[in-house]
């Protein structure tokens, strides 16, 4: 699959974004706008998009590879990859969001906020939380994953039920901005890359959590995935904790 160019990204959003325009108001943002413009900046060509396969409709099919844009819920693509892999190579393309710039709807009046720019940056060993929905077919050699770093708009519902209503409120879409790096994953020596360094060997699930500067449940996702890519291995137990170190593919 050839990557994103930062030409065809561009041209994809003003593209999407300008149909978007001809509609009325924020409210006609489509919740898909992230993956209609990945998939244009992936491939330009619209009779290769939305094909059907084997029974499933692939987001690309070209006749010699699949590519799917997946922006959540790996789960829903085990039925797709039994059906894609033994035909052809499959990339599945999932974008992390690098840096992001908030911006609040009031839903009663449709009134935008200015935008604010979030502390928080995003990680791409944020993928782990998502593989560790297809463990099975990590290894599959027709498998490929492109990790997708993206700056972007984030549009949220003043909806929460906290006094400023935004703890627990819903995500309304998201409007890419630019694609900041692109992470391919074609076999497993590629994954080496997101394995945090300085990292002392043997270590903790923790140990290799505090390096990376993920979460927990992510550090966890991430040695269950490298482990079962035969990374990483296990090497014993300190106290309750168990012991890993890195295998050189």
């Amino acid at each position: 699959m050839k990557s994103a160019t930062e030409e065809s990204f561009l041209q994809a959003k003003n593209c999407i974004l300008g149909m978007e325009r001809q509609r009325p108001g924020i409210g006609t943002l489509s919740e898909k706008t992230t993956h209609a413009i990945l998939k244009l900046a992936y491939e330009p060509n619209p009779a290769y998009h939305e094909v059907p396969v084997a029974g499933s409709i692939a987001d690309i099919c070209t006749g010699r590879e699949i590519v799917e844009i997946q922006t959540a819920g790996f789960h829903r693509l085990r039925p797709k990859l039994d059906k894609f892999l033994p035909l052809m190579p499959v990339t599945i393309v999932h974008p992390i969001p690098r840096e992001k710039w908030l911006c609040w709807i009031d839903p009663q009046t449709g009134e935008l906020s200015a935008r604010r720019k979030s502390p928080k940056r995003g990680n791409p060993l944020e993928i782990f939380r998502q593989l560790v929905y297809i463990l099975p077919y990590l290894a599959h050699p027709n498998l490929r994953i492109c990790v997708a770093m993206l700056d972007l708009e984030e549009y949220r519902l003043l909806d929460g039920w906290s006094r400023d209503k935004k703890k627990g409120s819903h995500r309304y879409d998201r409007i890419p901005l630019s694609i900041a790096s692109q992470i391919r994953l074609d076999q497993p020596a590629d994954y080496m890359q997101l394995i945090p360094y300085p990292l002392e060997e043997p270590f903790t699930v923790k140990a290799f959590t505090d390096a990376a500067g993920v979460s927990p449940r992510t550090g966890a996702d991430a040695v269950q995935v490298l482990k079962q890519l035969g990374l990483l291995t296990y090497v014993g137990k300190r106290q309750k904790a168990y012991l890993y170190q890195v295998q050189e593919p």
